[in-house]
């Protein structure tokens, strides 16, 4: 279990939370402000001493709309990725991609990514384990254009990938995926299993996932309309190419969005390109549609719901800008979130009186 007190002031956590502001208090105050040394950070921290030192707060907005999300360790001999739910918050060693969709998680968790991974991410650590940084393998990822049909069938086969590993795993405590992927990567290799081997072959139905993964393997490869036998280095260099097309698409306003209802969510940015079509993808911006969606009613959704608004808003805004994106949002209500979000450090207030949200690290 974990406290976390993003979006409220340390005086509203003692209101209506008082154990947990007792707690806190006892535990972490005095330890920040003990720590207080030249930096910005060591300062903010003491400051905000009830708050996570890194409150993530342009991730969160990502996570608010999704009932799951994809994870996969930082660093670790094998490249998996997994469904996390929504109510399970993210450490540091974990990087969180705010994406609920099967087909993404289908198409990280095979071959074409993870040679993909491997040939951009760095090494750590005695084993010299593989370490997946998401600015270099994620974002720069070409993920396949592909029609419905394929993309269902690759998710399909990513919520089988998920499922039968949770399974045995809750059937067998002590087997870990680390241990079944071992095995898997002998068994691929033709090599004898030893007895410990052969028990977690068992426990974790190894040869059921390795079925799994070589199917979704030939879904892939299908989605992208390459061929089942190229080596490594032949994938890496289609890829690289792929991403050359996709940064000159995207020069001329074509942009493939994973999240479209998140990341464009009001269609202010072309995600389709013609030659006639000679408007700019700022003017579009200007003159967009805003889609309103229902102003929460609870004070956490509403703390979302105003940073996420301002992320949208791409520049300063003031309270009735922001109000304007929401349903029966009062500008007064607004304005109270966009105070508390300056007291917790979330968002900046301008000279000018308008806002703008704090930028930082988030996987999508």
């Amino acid at each position: 279990m974990v406290i976390d007190l993003f979006g409220l002031t340390a005086e509203q956590v003692q209101e209506k939370f008082p154990e947990v502001y007792q707690w806190v208090l006892n535990r972490v105050k005095s330890e920040r402000e003990n720590k207080v040394g030249g930096t910005k950070d060591s300062i903010t921290y003491a400051e905000k001493w009830w708050l996570f030192g890194k409150t993530r707060n342009t991730f969160r907005p990502a996570l608010n709309s999704v009932r799951r999300y994809i994870a996969t360790t930082e660093t670790a001999k094998h490249r998996f990725f997994v469904w996390l739910d929504e109510s399970i918050l993210p450490d540091n060693m974990l990087i969180a991609i705010a994406i609920d969709d099967p087909a993404i998680l289908g198409v990280l968790s095979r071959r074409i990514h993870v040679c993909w991974a491997l040939a951009t991410g760095g090494r750590l650590g005695v084993g010299n384990d593989p370490r997946y940084n998401k600015t270099r393998c994620f974002e720069t990822f070409p993920f396949p254009n592909t029609e419905d049909a394929k993309r269902g069938n690759i998710g399909k086969l990513a919520e089988q990938l998920d499922a039968h590993r949770k399974r045995q795993q809750d059937l067998h405590p002590k087997l870990t995926m680390t241990g079944m992927y071992n095995v898997l990567e002998k068994l691929r290799a033709g090599e004898t299993l030893t007895a410990k081997d052969k028990t977690i072959h068992e426990q974790g139905l190894v040869s059921v996932l390795r079925q799994i993964h070589d199917d979704l393997d030939v879904a892939v490869f299908d989605a992208y309309g390459w061929p089942q036998d190229l080596d490594d280095e032949e994938i890496l260099q289609r890829l690289v190419d792929l991403n050359h097309e996709r940064a000159a698409e995207e020069a001329r306003g074509l942009v493939r969005w994973l999240r479209p209802t998140f990341q464009n969510p009001d269609g202010a940015t072309q995600t389709t390109f013609t030659d006639t079509d000679k408007t700019k993808p700022a003017q579009k911006a200007a003159t967009a549609k805003i889609v309103k969606q229902d102003w929460p009613k609870e004070l956490p959704q509403r703390m979302v719901a105003v940073q996420s608004a301002l992320l949208r808003h791409n520049g300063p805004a003031d309270a009735k800008q922001i109000a304007a994106y929401y349903k029966r949002a009062k500008k007064a209500d607004v304005a109270e979130m966009l105070e508390t979000l300056v007291a917790v450090g979330s968002v900046r207030q301008l000279e000018d009186g308008r806002y703008v949200a704090f930028t930082g690290e988030a996987a999508a």
